[in-house]
């Protein structure tokens, strides 16, 4: 049985004819699913971080371009009429879905995946290619459960009954199709029998630490504490901090790894500390078309994301905001990669 089977909740599921996503802008208060039926609904809740986390962007994207794919916008909701129409309305599909969210590899990854399948299986049974679509999109959800599975089970092993883990941001069951992947570890050495305890960064501006891994691991029953950002120096040098375990948007061909803002100042801390910092990502957020961190583009996020709290101001009006959603963490600060292949140590 799958690990993800023992989860309290679905992040993402196909419903037969449409995707349904866990609003995660909602929690902890609320827990509300959505409906995705047109290939805008599901591009919108990207890039407003209803779902979110680089596998999970990945996997709803291909559900993304199923959905897109079924009708022609041209002929009033009817099937297409030809493959030059099938491959228009393509055209508009994926660069729709490939907008939302700049620096998650896994989007692209999965939506070249996708555009793949159509090439490979030009016909004028549209209906045909769809399914096959699908079924592709299916596989893409199966194959990272399966990997996180993987992951979890490499990076378990590098945890010991007993041990306190730090982490930044989410990655866990939220940020993909499956258990997660530094979350995941922490679940699986938990399934083990080993009693692990986590320090989650809040992770400002929005605070996917706060609201959503504090509320993931509270739910599996794992013993969290939940602390400011600018409190893990504190924490790294008067608690007992066994290391450090955070997840990846993007790793270049160097190593270098574009993860939550905020993570490049916790690989400086720990290297500090003398604390191991470790990676947890599946292949596809592994990029060898990118040299090193310099060449990732670095999403910025919108000025009110800093100078409103939940629609409260805290700001002065007219401040100016750096926003960046991401950072780059240099590979020579990062301890060892955990993969479904792995771990690799630098």
């Amino acid at each position: 049985m799958l690990s993800s089977n023992k989860l309290k909740f679905s992040t993402l599921e196909w419903m037969d004819d449409h995707l349904r996503i866990l609003d995660q802008t909602r929690l902890p208060e609320e827990v509300v699913y959505l409906d995705c039926h047109t290939v805008d609904e599901v591009a919108s809740v990207i890039k407003d971080l209803k779902i979110r986390g680089a596998p999970a962007i990945g996997i709803a994207a291909a559900f993304g371009v199923v959905i897109g794919m079924r009708k022609s916008p041209r002929s009033s909701g009817r099937s297409f009429q030809s493959w030059k129409e099938y491959e228009e309305r393509l055209n508009h599909v994926i660069p729709t879905l490939a907008s939302t969210r700049p620096t998650a590899v896994n989007l692209f990854w999965a939506l070249n995946r996708m555009k793949m399948v159509v090439e490979k299986n030009k016909s004028k049974d549209f209906e045909k290619t769809n399914q096959i679509l699908l079924y592709e999109a299916i596989s893409i959800h199966k194959e990272d459960k399966l990997m996180c599975e993987k992951i979890g089970e490499f990076g378990a092993s590098l945890l010991k009954d007993g041990d306190t883990v730090l982490t930044h941001c989410n990655a866990g069951a939220l940020a993909t199709g499956g258990i997660g992947t530094a979350l995941g570890i922490i679940y699986t050495a938990s399934w083990q029998g080993k009693k692990i305890s986590v320090f989650a960064d809040e992770t400002r501006p929005v605070l996917q630490g706060s609201r959503l891994t504090v509320w993931e691991l509270q739910q599996q029953g794992i013993d969290v504490t939940l602390i400011c950002d600018n409190t893990a120096a504190f924490v790294m040098k008067n608690k007992k901090i066994d290391c450090l375990i955070v997840g990846a948007d993007r790793v270049a061909s160097n190593g270098d790894v574009a993860n939550k803002i905020g993570t490049y100042s916790l690989a400086v801390l720990a290297k500090f500390h003398r604390i191991p910092f470790y990676v947890a990502a599946p292949s596809s957020s592994f990029d060898p078309a990118i040299p090193n961190g310099g060449k990732i583009k670095i999403e910025e996020r919108s000025p009110k994301e800093v100078t409103d709290w939940f629609e409260k101001r805290t700001a002065p009006l007219g401040a100016k905001v750096y926003s960046p959603a991401f950072d780059v963490t240099p590979a020579e600060l990062v301890t060892a990669y955990i993969t479904e292949k792995g771990i690799k140590r630098r």
